[in-house]
């Protein structure tokens, strides 16, 4: 189990394909991730992505880096502060701040930052991490 404190960070650039894939799974169509003009006079100036795109990043920080692999979550709380555009880079954070001692849970502090930093989501997490055991036969391959 990680440490109190243990934190990973993990960046990408969010695309045009990111919005037409997730919309592909979900059936988001909302214009303000399609209709540059009308996104445009809107509050927020600018194409924008679905809040699954932006706070995606968190769930592979989570499943890859930390807690790491076998790791899903139980519960989050998330507030998304500030839209984010098509195009933008973000960074994704969690931080440890609790590890229960008689199961392998985990509570997370969850950042999202644009290139500029600002704060585009913030809030908590709490994983649980499956031991993952291969195989023999697995590990030899």
């Amino acid at each position: 189990m990680p440490a109190v404190g243990s934190f990973a960070e993990r960046s990408r650039r969010v695309t045009m394909r990111d919005i037409e894939a997730f919309t592909e799974m979900t059936g988001d169509r909302n214009p303000l991730h399609y209709d540059r003009e009308l996104a445009e006079s809107t509050v927020f100036g600018k194409l924008i992505v679905q809040g699954g795109v932006t706070s995606g990043i968190l769930n592979a920080i989570v499943a890859e880096d930390l807690p790491g692999p076998g790791t899903v979550f139980l519960g989050v709380e998330w507030k998304f502060s500030k839209a984010v555009g098509v195009d933008e880079e973000i960074t994704g954070r969690v931080e440890v701040t609790k590890v229960r001692e008689d199961k392998p849970i985990v509570t997370l502090t969850t950042t999202i930052r644009n290139a500029e930093g600002d704060v585009c989501l913030t809030g908590t997490a709490t994983t649980y991490t499956v031991p993952l055991r291969r195989n023999a036969a697995a590990a030899a391959e």
